[in-house]
């Protein structure tokens, strides 16, 4: 099975450039996670008959929002965080924003596992938004990746808007303490790792050094000043199912490229 992952940077975009179509012809997923789809369920002209649609749309028109298109139907579909995580977070209604409205998580069941598709909130060039991403989002994401391992593995996929190490972006000493490597957002992800799950990219390949984005401004991408920021993640039980972890730089449509994840 190979599931892709590729923040589009809005769908309505990259449909009219015929990348997506491009990357579903060439890649043939059998599931496709999108992050930043900026759209609506029908707003967008898609014709992949392939593939059920599931959508979770942010309430803000042209913002945020996830989507999965899958040639396998899942067991059930799950909108947002469940309320019991929600009100075990300190300060869930008292943020800097309301992630219900936003459609930054949509989870699909399957037989073998849970698949949540995740667009985590940037910390903002000003930081607005750093204590809601260290104090509220990721203690409720890390607590519903581990109520779902409770019952079977976990995949999570998507843009989470933090470079892990100094191994993940091409210029670690510039931008420590900004938005997108703060020690918060880095120990977010670090709290992730240690709590029995595994970035799959990394655990293929140590040391090489591959981005997932790069900033629209100066070339950026053609001289590789890159991020990862986009990430696998699994169960640690999965590890040995593990055939690919890549990351596909050369398909083109956004500032961001997609990455897979192949199964036995």
């Amino acid at each position: 099975m190979k599931i892709y992952s590729w923040n589009v940077n809005g769908l309505r975009a990259v449909l009219k450039k015929g990348a997506l179509q491009e990357m579903i012809a060439r890649e043939q997923p059998d599931i496709l996670c999108l992050q930043e789809t900026k759209a609506q369920q029908g707003q967008a002209e898609i014709d992949f008959a392939e593939y059920e649609e599931l959508w979770n749309s942010a309430e803000r028109a042209g913002y945020s929002g996830t989507a999965i298109f899958t040639k396998t139907k899942p067991i059930a579909v799950f909108y947002d965080f469940p309320a019991e995580i929600e009100q075990a977070i300190d300060g869930w209604e008292d943020t800097f924003g309301d992630a219900r409205k936003e459609g930054r998580v949509l989870t699909a069941e399957y037989e073998d596992f849970y698949l949540i598709d995740t667009y985590v909130p940037n910390e903002k060039d000003d930081l607005g938004r750093l204590k809601y991403r260290e104090l509220v989002w990721d203690k409720a994401l890390l607590a519903y990746m581990k109520k779902l391992d409770e019952k079977k593995p976990v995949i999570m996929c998507g843009d989470f808007n933090v470079a892990h190490e100094e191994i993940d972006l091409a210029r670690p000493k510039q931008n420590e303490g900004h938005a997108g490597f703060t020690k918060e957002g880095r120990q977010g992800m670090t709290n992730y790792l240690a709590s029995g799950f595994i970035d799959t990219f990394r655990t293929l390949h140590p040391e090489e050094v591959r981005y997932t984005w790069w900033s629209y401004r100066g070339g950026a991408r053609a001289k590789n000043v890159g991020w990862r920021i986009d990430y696998f993640l699994a169960s640690e039980r999965l590890r040995e199912k593990i055939v690919t972890a890549d990351i596909c730089g050369d398909i083109m449509g956004s500032d961001h490229c997609p990455i897979v994840l192949e199964l036995k």
